[in-house]
């Protein structure tokens, strides 16, 4: 098992990763349960595929539980889903000493974390995330949100999780594009500041698409323990080192608002173009060598990962994603800071961005 510390000061907690984890959750929450009972909130598709075995493990550990689901997808997060959610944590008698369990993806992880924090003025969660994105970024960090009409996960909180409890059998589960859309949160961990992890990533992205244990072992404890580090230096993102694992965000957020937060485009997709978009921007503000862009997009999409606005299938004009970007939450004093590169592994946070330049780049990528 590997065992990573998200070493916060008064609130440390750690991050447990070893295949077949979910099936001895019930030993490792049993301490979290108060009377003996868990309140787990997941997914219509986790509770058909994952919910079963992780309910057998707490039966088998004498523990009992009570399930709510909710719709899967981007579209739970939201108003009512939350209303919903939190009216039944209030139904199900829940306490401020109770640990309520996260058992899906981001959005799971993402509504539960922040009902937790408002419910009876903030109760306690765990974290059992069951996608790759949420392994190796949304569970850990302490994010919570829902989106609202103004845009995505602008109504939230920080809210660190008491434990993370990763399981990678349960990736077999996962469409492949779902695997690939979490693997452009793996990648965006080598092209932050770990040049040598991107070139590990190169060297084994068939391996782990294919399956291969222990090449998603590594992966998911390589991600986790970096982005544990980053977290620990600057939790609320006020010293701008936090803020470093927005690489990707600023555009990949923005196209996802123009695709309707929908399938059409998910998360990690939209990161993923929103990585090889903030490659070129940085091209063609003569931070970052043409060939590093290159060798970017070319890994994404070997990942089948979109790269362009055309793959990413927006079809818009750079000054309505520019207005779309105006609503990110990182906007402060009227400027709008962004995540550019001077190569690989030399993410820098730029503040002097021209919000019509970058509109003139989306334009000229349209064509690409």
């Amino acid at each position: 098992m590997d065992r990573i510390a998200v070493s916060l000061e008064g609130r440390p907690y750690d991050v447990l990763i070893e295949q077949g984890l979910i099936g001895k959750a019930g030993e490792l929450l049993a301490p979290y349960a108060r009377s003996g009972r868990l309140l787990i909130v997941t997914d219509t598709h986790v509770g058909q595929h994952v919910l079963p075995i992780f309910a057998a493990s707490l039966q088998e550990a004498g523990l009992s539980y009570a399930a709510h689901l909710l719709p899967a997808g981007e579209g739970a997060k939201s108003w009512a889903e939350l209303e919903r959610l939190v009216d039944w944590l209030l139904a199900e008698h829940v306490e401020r000493s109770d640990h309520i369990v996260a058992l899906g993806g981001g959005v799971v992880g993402d509504i539960t974390g922040f009902a937790a924090h408002i419910v009876k003025r903030g109760c306690h969660f765990v974290q059992v995330p069951t996608t790759l994105l949420a392994q190796v970024d949304s569970s850990v960090g302490g994010k919570t949100a829902i989106n609202s009409s103004a845009g995505k996960n602008l109504v939230g909180a920080f809210h660190q999780p008491a434990l993370v409890l990763i399981d990678p059998d349960v990736l077999d589960t996962l469409p492949r594009r779902e695997l690939g859309a979490g693997y452009a949160e793996v990648v965006k961990y080598g092209l932050i500041d770990a040049p040598e992890f991107f070139d590990w990533c190169e060297a084994n992205i068939d391996a782990f698409l294919a399956g291969d244990a222990e090449a998603r072992r590594y992966a998911i404890a390589r991600s986790v323990d970096a982005k544990a580090r980053i977290v620990a230096a600057d939790e609320k993102e006020l010293t701008g080192v936090r803020a470093l694992l927005n690489l990707g965000h600023t555009f990949g957020h923005a196209l996802e608002a123009e695709t309707g937060y929908s399938d059409k485009l998910l998360h990690g997709e939209g990161v993923a173009a929103g990585m090889a978009l903030a490659f070129r921007y940085s091209v063609r503000r003569g931070h970052c060598p043409a060939g590093d862009a290159e060798r970017v997009a070319a890994h994404l999409e070997k990942a089948g990962l979109p790269t362009t606005l055309r793959s990413a299938q927006v079809d818009t004009n750079g000054e309505n994603l520019v207005d779309h970007m105006l609503h990110d939450k990182k906007k402060s004093g009227g400027t709008l800071p962004f995540l550019l590169a001077n190569g690989i592994g030399q993410t820098f946070l730029a503040k002097d961005v021209d919000l019509e330049d970058v509109a003139a780049f989306l334009n000229e990528e349209r064509d690409r």
